[in-house]
């Protein structure tokens, strides 16, 4: 069963918003898996038509038809004939906690600082924009994927919501460019820097963060807006870091 979503219709569009004219197959499957990655396309869901795929992205059938193929060979689409055919979401599980400890191991504590000013700069834009532009329903979206990182209960289900709430600040920014690289940075880094979401205070502190920041959003605070979500994301690299040192302390 695909799983229950809270997203926004603003939200999914930017995943089918028309491409640059020098785009490929490969950009158009990279924006698909993203948003599988992410959870905006769940497990099970099934994907528009070809020739409608083709014409939200503004390329040939003949380009989606390619990227597809490269979304099947990956184990990310499967394509099922006859009636009630077309092509599905496979979407792979969530890496254990373990598997992303492994893989934040990887990143050197230079690279992660990085990542974080980059995002950081991300995320912050998106909601000073946010802020001036943000219209009700978009607000009302806000609340709801706040509140979906107040009931999260398991560490998956929390680095989901997180996600999920940057996503919708982006939305709520109005910029599909600006969304889709929130999408982008969310499937590279995003589950490495909520990795400490499995530890109740940091839970705690990050349901705080989101109530702030769609507070002053809401008021159209836009610079309060911006510093707290640069803090925000500071902390979750804080956090991150500190998670790093603790894993190579244990296997030291």
């Amino acid at each position: 069963m695909p799983e229950a979503m809270h997203l926004s219709q603003r939200a999914r569009s930017a995943v089918f918003a028309p491409l640059a004219q020098e785009s490929r197959a490969e950009i158009v499957a990279r924006r698909l898996s993203d948003a599988i990655a992410l959870g905006l396309l769940p497990d099970a869901t099934q994907l528009p038509s070809e020739a409608d795929l083709a014409a939200r992205f503004g390329v040939a059938t003949v380009t989606v038809r390619e990227a597809l193929t490269t979304l099947r060979h990956r184990g990310l689409v499967e394509t099922r004939r006859g009636r009630g055919g077309g092509s599905f979401v496979t979407a792979p599980p969530d890496p254990a906690t373990s598997a992303l400890l492994a893989r934040l191991e990887e990143v050197s504590p230079r690279d992660l600082r990085d990542l974080g000013d980059h995002y950081a700069a991300l995320s912050g834009s998106a909601a000073r924009l946010a802020a001036e532009r943000a219209g009700p329903d978009d607000l009302a979206r806000l609340e709801e994927a706040m509140k979906d990182l107040d009931n999260a209960a398991t560490a998956r289900e929390r680095r989901r919501a997180e996600g999920q709430f940057h996503v919708e600040v982006a939305a709520a920014a109005q910029s599909p460019r600006l969304t889709r690289e929130e999408i982008r940075l969310q499937s590279e880094v995003g589950p490495l820097l909520w990795l400490a979401l499995d530890d109740g205070d940091a839970h705690e502190s990050a349901c705080t963060a989101h109530r702030t920041l769609t507070r002053a959003i809401s008021r159209g605070h836009a610079d309060r807006a911006r510093t707290l979500a640069e803090a925000h994301v500071a902390d979750a690299v804080g956090l991150a870091l500190s998670l790093r040192r603790q894993a190579q302390g244990r296997r030291a």
